[in-house]
């Protein structure tokens, strides 16, 4: 998974998207998936990553990470 190349992004959680003119505003935890994905770290990854960070359990972080990637989809800031 990829953000689009165009998307702007910035480590407070400010979520830019020029072909649109949408712009969004995402938690601590949501810039950190973003940071990681503009690495491009796998999902699993991530999830490890998370639940070190943030200390959460795997089970939990799992499903946030494919809660907020089906929101990037929703608004096309990601491509498959």
């Amino acid at each position: 998974m990829k953000l689009k190349k165009n998307i702007a992004t910035s480590e407070a959680g400010f979520v830019f998207n020029p072909g649109t003119g949408d712009s969004f505003s995402v938690n601590q935890t949501g810039a950190e998936i973003l940071a990681l994905i503009k690495q491009e770290v796998s999902p699993e990854e991530i999830i490890r990553i998370l639940t070190e960070k943030f200390e959460v359990e795997a089970d939990n972080a799992e499903k946030d990470l494919d809660d907020f990637i089906s929101q990037l989809y929703t608004f096309n800031l990601i491509e498959r």
